[in-house]
C-alpha cells in the first residue's frame, strides 16, 4: 500500500494532490527549489527536499533521475506527476516502475501509445473510432504536406505528433501558406516536446470541443463520469470549461461515452484520463487525442458526480478495483471553472509575471477555489502564469453562470494583471449565456477581451486610496485636531470616522 507520495510538481495541483492524500491518511514529499524557495505548496507537505543548490541546467519537475533520486532518499513509495512537465512522459513512468517506485497513473504503454497522436490515429481507426479525414503517419516535409493537404481538401491543420495543448498546430487554408506553416509547427513541436515529428488532419471548422472523462483500474474496468465543455480558448489554449455540456443530450453522451471507453479499453488503459473529441454543428463527433493525466479542469467534473479523482488515482495505483459502476455515475447540477492566470488581457494573454501584493477570493457555499498562490508569492517567468482556478456550482447552467458572475465580481487582486475582465465579460455575453458557441467564439464573436463596469474606476480609487491609508498613515497622523486646521482632506475624515 502507498504510505508516502513524492509530488512532482509544484502550485495548485501539488496542493491539491496533498489535500486528498492527508484525507487518506498518506504521506506526502513535496521539492523546494531556488526559483520558489517560499512557495506555498511547501507548507502542505509532510517532508521538504530541499533541492535549492541544485547546479543542473535541466529544472528539477523536468529532471527524470533526480526526480527517481529524491524518491528513494524520501522513502517515497510513489510518484505522483501532477499535470504538464513529466506527467505524459512513457520514459518516466518506466523509471518509477524499474526502481519499485508507483507511478501514479496509466502504464507507460498507454502514455505512449496515446502520446504520440499518429500511433494513437492508428489505434483509433483501426478500431472503427470516427476520426476527421487525414494522414495516418507523419509528414516528412513541405512538399509531401501540400500534396496531403490537396487530396484531403483545405483547410487543414498542421500537428504535433509528441504533444498537444496547443502547442505545434497551425490551421492552413491554401497551398501558398503551407510552407511557411509547416516550418513554425514542426519548429514549435520541436522547443515544445522535442520532436518536431507532425502530422496533418481536415480542419473542421468552429467544433465544439467536448472531453470524457474515464476512470479505469488495473482489473480491466473502465467508466466514464461525463463530459465537460472546453469550447472557449484561444490559440486552442482553454480559458474556461464547464460540466456537463448543454450541446450534448442524453442519447448523444450515452454514444460519445462508448466511444471513449472503447478508445481507453484499446490500450488497456487505467487511472484517470480524457478522451477529447470534436463535435460539428450536426452533432457529428470525431476523436481528437487522449491526455494520459489528470486535468487543468477536473474540479469541475468532480463537482457534478462528487467523486474525488485524485483519491481514485491513488486507489486505483494500490491496485483496487473501481467500486463503481457506469450505473453509479451521476451528473447533478452544473459547474463551471475560470482559470485566473497573470496574463495582460488587452495585450493578448500576454505573461504579466510579478509579485502578488493582496489577494482577496470569495468563500461562498456555491465557490471552490484551487490555488498554490497567496498573499506575497510571486509568479515566475519559468513556470506557468496561473494564480487560480475559480470553479463555482449551480442547481443547472443559469444558476451556475450567475454565480459565477457573482464571484468573479468578489476576486481582488493586486500586483500583476489578470485574466479576470475577460471572465467578467464573458460570463455577461449573450452568446455565451445561450450556450450557442464554438471554439471560434473569441476571435469571431468578441469585440473586446474585458469588462468595464462603470463603477470599476471608482471602485480601483476606492481601494487604492483604502489601501494608501492602511499602509502608510500612523496613529499619530490621523490624530488630527479638526479645529485648529481648515485643510482637511476627506479622506483622513473618512478614516477617522471609521469609514474604510
Amino acid at each position: 500500500m502507498i504510505k508516502r507520495i513524492l509530488i512532482a510538481n509544484r502550485g495548485e495541483i501539488a496542493i491539491r494532490i496533498m489535500k486528498t492524500a492527508r484525507k487518506m491518511g498518506i504521506e506526502t514529499v513535496a521539492v523546494r527549489t531556488a526559483v520558489e524557495p517560499n512557495a506555498m505548496y511547501l507548507s502542505l507537505a509532510d517532508v521538504i527536499f530541499d533541492n535549492t543548490d541544485d547546479a543542473t541546467d535541466i529544472p528539477v519537475f523536468l529532471n527524470i533521475d533526480k526526480l527517481i533520486e529524491i524518491a528513494l532518499k524520501t522513502n517515497a513509495d510513489a510518484v505522483h506527476p501532477g499535470y504538464g512537465f513529466l506527467a505524459e512522459n512513457a520514459y518516466f513512468a518506466d523509471k518509477c516502475l524499474d526502481n519499485k517506485i508507483e507511478f501514479i497513473g496509466p502504464s507507460p504503454d498507454a502514455i505512449y501509445k496515446m502520446g504520440n497522436k499518429t500511433i494513437a490515429r492508428k489505434i483509433a481507426l483501426a478500431s472503427n473510432i470516427p476520426m476527421a479525414l487525414g494522414h495516418e503517419g507523419n509528414v516528412s516535409n513541405e512538399e509531401e504536406a501540400v500534396k496531403i493537404a490537396e487530396k484531403i481538401g483545405y483547410p487543414v491543420i498542421i500537428k504535433a505528433a509528441s504533444g498537444g495543448g496547443g502547442r505545434g498546430m497551425r490551421i492552413v487554408r491554401k497551398s501558398e501558406d503551407m510552407e511557411k506553416m509547416f516550418i513554425i509547427a514542426s519548429k514549435e513541436a520541436e522547443k515544445a516536446f522535442n520532436d518536431p515529428s507532425v502530422f496533418i488532419e481536415k480542419y473542421i471548422e468552429n467544433p465544439k470541443h467536448i472531453e470524457f472523462q474515464i476512470l479505469g483500474d488495473k482489473k480491466g474496468n473502465i467508466i466514464h463520469l461525463g463530459e465537460r465543455e472546453c469550447s472557449i480558448q484561444r490559440k486552442h489554449q482553454k480559458l474556461l470549461e464547464e460540466a456537463p455540456s448543454g450541446a450534448l443530450d442524453d442519447k448523444l453522451r450515452k454514444e460519445m461515452g462508448k466511444i471513449a471507453i472503447q478508445i481507453a479499453q484499446a490500450v488497456n488503459y487505467y487511472s484517470a484520463g480524457t478522451v477529447e473529441f470534436l463535435l460539428d454543428s450536426e452533432k457529428k463527433f470525431y476523436f481528437m487525442e487522449m491526455n494520459t493525466r489528470i486535468q487543468v479542469e477536473h474540479p469541475v467534473t468532480e463537482i457534478i458526480t462528487g467523486i474525488d479523482l485524485i483519491e481514485q488515482q491513488i486507489r486505483i495505483a494500490n491496485g483496487e478495483e473501481l467500486k463503481l459502476t457506469q450505473k453509479d455515475v451521476k451528473l447533478e447540477g452544473w459547474a463551471i471553472e475560470c482559470r485566473i492566470n497573470a496574463e495582460d488581457v488587452q495585450a493578448g494573454f500576454a505573461p504579466d509575471p510579478g509579485k502578488i501584493e493582496k489577494l482577496s477570493m470569495p468563500d461562498d457555499h456555491y465557490v471552490r477555489v484551487d490555488t498554490g498562490i497567496q498573499a506575497g508569492s510571486a509568479i515566475v517567468a519559468s513556470y506557468d502564469s496561473m494564480i487560480a482556478k475559480l470553479i463555482v456550482k449551480g442547481k443547472d447552467r443559469k444558476d451556475a453562470l450567475l454565480n459565477c458572475k457573482k464571484a468573479l465580481d468578489k476576486v481582488w487582486i493586486k500586483g500583476t494583471k489578470t485574466t479576470l475582465p475577460f471572465f467578467r465579460m464573458l460570463v455577461r455575453h449573450p452568446k455565451f449565456q445561450s450556450g450557442n458557441f464554438t471554439t471560434a467564439f473569441i476571435e469571431k464573436d468578441l469585440e473586446q477581451y474585458h469588462y468595464n463596469s462603470e463603477y470599476e474606476e471608482m471602485l480601483a480609487a476606492w481601494l487604492a486610496t483604502k489601501l494608501f491609508i492602511e499602509e502608510n498613515l500612523t496613529e499619530e497622523s490621523i490624530n488630527i485636531d479638526f479645529r485648529k486646521s481648515r485643510d482637511i482632506s476627506p479622506w483622513l475624515l473618512n478614516k477617522r470616522m471609521n469609514q474604510f
